[in-house]
């Protein structure tokens, strides 16, 4: 199936840790075989080795400066004084390459194919569960346009945002949103907020296998649960629906993302944990992910060291400066599974 490059997602990045949440985003969407390219805007606040991971993943990276409400006051009473650089999702209207976008924020995601919601129209999105009049801004439909762009800072400057995010800002400004053609009002399957929707729980028993977007809305996002790589699951992870949701997406974030993590981005923006041997004492340990791969990374080890299939001796000195530049194989030679046949060796030799 051809790309159709002239037609996108987008999404917005202003941090490393909301990278967590954008790249898995972009491998949910090739996993539903979209057919439309992957835009992510980002800021300077986003380390090198991270936005050059994004230019691997999506087809377009554009590069933004951070735009703030300033509006402590009403942020707030959101209880997220974070919001206010939401509003650097206006520059999406800036990406003018395109003639029709769909925004995503990158807490989002996508479990069936979305590409129908490009046959909308600009402003379509979903109603917000906490007030059905006004929609959410986590996803919608749009068509890029300067004067739309200068018309939206415009209104900002002049009118504000009644919630200081970019939520309230784009309610105000598409305020005919509730009112005109049916078609702008987006389904809730297209923008399921995981951890409210389940107040009318039959609804989600009957239709939660039509859900096509799941939304992770409030300040807990999924990649910042703990996770335990040896069991797989999710530690404390809130609700049974909202769970099964947060698994979902640490399953596309584990077998698409983590492999390509360097191990201060694992540091200081997850928590994954792992349990090892200890050599001394053979009794296991729970560690954090980082903490485990750089002690074993850092073991002095004889010649008789496990060989991995690229010839590098773990454990070596070799090894460990592999480590040290960030070039780290965790699906490959630094896997658990190599790692953990080493101690093995180690411990049968004493």
């Amino acid at each position: 199936m051809s790309k159709i490059t002239d037609e996108s997602f987008v999404t917005l990045a202003t941090n490393d840790s909301y990278v967590m949440g954008a790249l898995t985003l972009a491998h949910s969407l090739k996993n539903v075989n979209t057919s439309r390219s992957l835009s992510i805007m980002i800021t300077n606040s986003v380390s090198f080795h991270l936005q050059e991971l994004l230019r691997q993943v999506f087809d377009h990276v554009e590069v933004v400066n951070i735009l703030d409400s300033n509006d402590s006051l009403n942020l707030t009473l959101l209880n997220r004084p974070d919001l206010g650089v939401t509003f650097t999702k206006l520059h999406c209207w800036r990406l003018v390459n395109f003639k029709k976008c769909v925004f995503l924020d990158a807490d989002c995601l996508v479990l069936k194919n979305v590409d129908d919601l490009f046959e909308r129209e600009e402003f379509s999105a979903a109603a917000d569960v906490g007030w059905p009049d006004c929609f959410n801004s986590g996803v919608f439909v749009f068509k890029p346009s300067l004067e739309t762009y200068s018309n939206l800072l415009k209104f900002a400057i002049e009118m504000g945002s009644f919630d200081g995010g970019d939520q309230g800002l784009l309610n105000s400004y598409f305020n005919n949103w509730s009112t005109s053609e049916s078609s702008r009002r987006l389904p809730f399957i297209y923008n399921m907020t995981t951890n409210v929707s389940y107040t009318y729980a039959p609804a989600y028993k009957n239709f939660k296998d039509t859900v096509k977007i799941v939304h992770f809305i409030g300040a807990n996002k999924p990649w910042k649960y703990t996770f335990n790589l040896d069991s797989n699951s999710v530690e404390g992870q809130g609700s049974q629906y909202e769970g099964q949701h947060v698994r979902e997406w640490w399953s596309i974030f584990t077998k698409f993302v983590l492999s390509h993590l360097d191990a201060e981005t694992l540091r200081i923006n997850l928590r994954i944990i792992q349990t090892v041997f200890n050599t001394q004492s053979a009794q296991p340990v729970c560690q954090s992910y980082h903490e485990v791969k750089h002690q074993q990374a850092s073991k002095e080890v004889s010649s008789t060291t496990s060989v991995s299939s690229d010839g590098i001796v773990i454990g070596s000195e070799e090894h460990k400066n592999l480590w040290q530049t960030g070039k780290i194989e965790y699906t490959g030679r630094d896997s658990f599974s190599n790692i953990q046949a080493h101690l093995d060796a180690k411990l049968n030799q004493q």
